[in-house]
């Protein structure tokens, strides 16, 4: 059986980006080539239950006191955590013509930036604090000067973002804060789309390329050393960008605050 495989991404100039091996291409390989070698229906239905079995073993231990990160320190991450995804998207949309966006991509652009403040008063508005107010970026100015690196930007930004809101639905549950956790979760599905909204821009297919979203991060409270040691809280000369505010007006954004049928 063939290994399906991302393809090549054009790039600004013309070139053609063949995706980089790595590790998960190395596993998925391995995957495949142990389905072919014992029978489709018969390993896959060993590997769904292996993998399900070791998540529910797992579950006991993620559950303990030491993976929960208390709720004003969770507002306070997910508050700055905003104030990074506008910036970056500020900036990005403020280089459009130079990244090559179409009219159509610079609005979804524009409705995610939106979407990312309306997040940040909500956390404002909730009591976070902030741990900072300018921030840097892997690849500095370069990041929103070439579309390869701004989407590559974006999809780590996201996927950080994405687990930590995950992480967070199941850190405010054991705090006795369902509501909350429902609230995390309403943003996860968010965050899942501005990364899928990534991967359509920057050509990589599938967009929609997980079945079920990875938490990366322990707990919450574990984000900001995993930000800051991929170079987004290292500000200095020439790589140093300032959050501003930006203006929520966009009729296309909708459900503005958090919005749940009440169970009578």
């Amino acid at each position: 059986m063939e290994e399906i495989k991302e393809r090549a991404v054009p790039e600004l100039n013309g070139e053609t980006r063949q995706p980089e091996p790595g590790r998960r291409t190395l596993l998925r390989g391995v995957a495949w080539g142990a389905l072919a070698g014992a029978g489709l229906s018969t390993a896959l239905s060993a590997a769904v239950t292996g993998v399900v079995r070791e998540q529910v073993a797992h579950a006991a231990p993620t559950a303990s006191n030491s993976c929960v990160t208390p709720i004003k320190d969770i507002f306070t991450i997910a508050r700055t955590a905003e104030r990074l995804a506008v910036t970056f998207y500020s900036n990005g949309l403020q280089h459009a013509y130079r990244l090559g966006l179409t009219w159509r991509e610079i609005a979804a652009l524009e409705a995610a930036l939106v979407e990312e403040q309306i997040h940040e008063n909500f956390f404002a508005q909730a009591g976070g604090e902030v741990l900072a107010s300018e921030f840097s970026f892997p690849h500095g100015r370069e990041t929103f000067e070439n579309l390869h690196l701004f989407i590559e930007t974006q999809q780590q930004l996201e996927g950080v973002f994405d687990s930590a809101f995950l992480s967070a639905v199941r850190e405010l549950a054991q705090q006795n804060r369902p509501d909350l956790a429902q609230i995390a979760a309403q943003i996860a599905t968010v965050e899942a789309e501005h990364r899928a909204l990534g991967r359509f821009i920057g050509r990589l297919d599938p967009a929609d390329n997980w079945a079920f979203s990875p938490v990366l991060v322990a707990k919450v409270g574990d984000a900001p050393a995993l930000i800051q040691k991929a170079g987004y809280l290292n500000p200095r000369p020439g790589n140093r960008f300032p959050y501003h505010p930006v203006s929520t007006a966009d009729r296309g954004v909708s459900y503005r605050t958090p919005y749940a049928v009440a169970c009578s």
